[in-house]
């Protein structure tokens, strides 16, 4: 399933990779690309206790997917905060892991998909 998720998030940012757009300006996919990004920074931290060996291996999806939509300014402090606050939040209550974060990396994965899906279904060119 990770590997359904990796793709379908590579493909999300390919196209998601638009035009430069005035700075700052929101873009109507901004709320789900947030929800995305804490997802993300949840995985990371969550699939690092779960002894997953990934490495960075969602940090750098978090990276490609700025990368790709190359926000500036309030837009790219929103995804970035996204993330840490996914990262953070886990942090804050699992040290270990434990069937309950088993379950939430499962449905983060789950979720994760679905967004990128959707958005790939609603704004691909």
């Amino acid at each position: 399933m990770t590997k359904a998720f990796l793709t379908v998030v590579l493909l999300l940012s390919a196209c998601l990779a638009t035009p430069a757009r005035a700075q700052d300006a929101p873009a109507p996919f901004d709320g789900d690309l947030q929800r995305l990004a804490e997802i993300l920074g949840a995985l990371h931290y969550l699939r690092g206790i779960c002894n997953a060996n990934e490495g960075t291996k969602w940090r750098n999806e978090m990276q490609a997917l700025i990368d790709a939509e190359t926000p500036t300014g309030d837009r790219r402090a929103r995804m970035i905060a996204g993330f840490n606050r996914g990262y953070n939040g886990f942090q804050q209550t699992y040290r270990t892991c434990t069937p309950a974060a088993a379950v939430a990396i499962r449905r983060y994965i789950e979720e994760g998909s679905k967004i990128s899906r959707d958005l790939t279904a609603r704004y691909a060119n």
